[in-house]
């Protein structure tokens, strides 16, 4: 079991609840759970589950009807929209399904995005090896509409960890592209848990992207009713089904 002092994204009898009265649908029944530093945790269920929910809340997308939320040691539940902007954007990263880039920017320009609106400048020596980890020097003075689908997402994987955040939520980043493009993108997560130290929360409803993880979690109903290893993705798939067809 994974200690609070051990753990970089930690949530305790989490709840979320939509609407009112007989209206009401409990997203989150009560999660707890810890994500350790420089782990990879793939978040899995069946649609309506709360995954993505559970992902809104960690990363302070969204606030819980009640319960515990702690980035780094900062319970985020207490700060105002100020604060909690400012928390977003020096302490986590964001990789979405559909990349999220701004149209006007060059690739560069999008990755170097973080700093700027923080008024920081980035540190060349690791800007530099997140190009080179990306593959992605030779189309850095292309805008988006310029670059293929998984090129887009690997800009966007460059922007989440420029600024060295705590934590990397990644949401379906695999959805919307080729198998190709999908592992590359997925080896590129792994790459930055195991070379860059950083940890990665990502939803996704696909054994094979969960399978590169070190951990899986598994929600049904706004409950955790499994936390595993993930083994292969023969193995991710069966736990998912036991507990989504018991």
């Amino acid at each position: 079991m994974i200690t609070d002092s051990q753990a970089i994204v930690t949530a305790k009898d989490v709840h979320r609840r939509f609407g009112e009265g007989d209206a009401a649908v409990d997203a989150l029944d009560g999660v707890s759970v810890d994500f350790p530093k420089g782990r990879f945790t793939a978040i899995m269920g069946p649609s309506g589950s709360g995954k993505s929910t559970l992902m809104h809340v960690l990363a302070g997308l969204d606030r819980p009807t009640s319960g515990s939320v702690q980035i780094d040691g900062l319970e985020i539940t207490e700060l105002d929209d100020k604060r909690l902007t400012e928390l977003r954007r020096d302490n986590v990263g964001f990789v979405f399904q559909f990349f999220n880039l701004l149209p006007v920017l060059t690739a560069e320009e999008n990755i170097r995005l973080p700093l700027s609106i923080a008024g920081r400048k980035a540190d060349p020596e690791r800007l530099a090896a997140l190009v080179d980890a990306v593959n992605i020097g030779d189309r850095l003075a292309h805008r988006p509409a310029e670059l293929s689908g998984g090129q887009q997402q690997r800009v966007a994987i460059a922007r989440a960890l420029v600024s060295k955040p705590a934590v990397v939520f990644a949401d379906e980043p695999t959805g919307n592209l080729d198998s190709n493009a999908s592992d590359e993108v997925l080896s590129l997560l792994r790459r930055a848990v195991d070379e860059f130290g950083q940890t990665v929360v990502m939803v996704t409803h696909d054994a094979n992207a969960a399978a590169i993880a070190d951990r899986v979690l598994v929600l049904v109903d706004g409950k955790v009713v499994q936390d595993a290893h993930a083994g292969s993705a023969e193995q991710v798939h069966d736990l998912l089904k036991a507990e989504t067809t018991a």
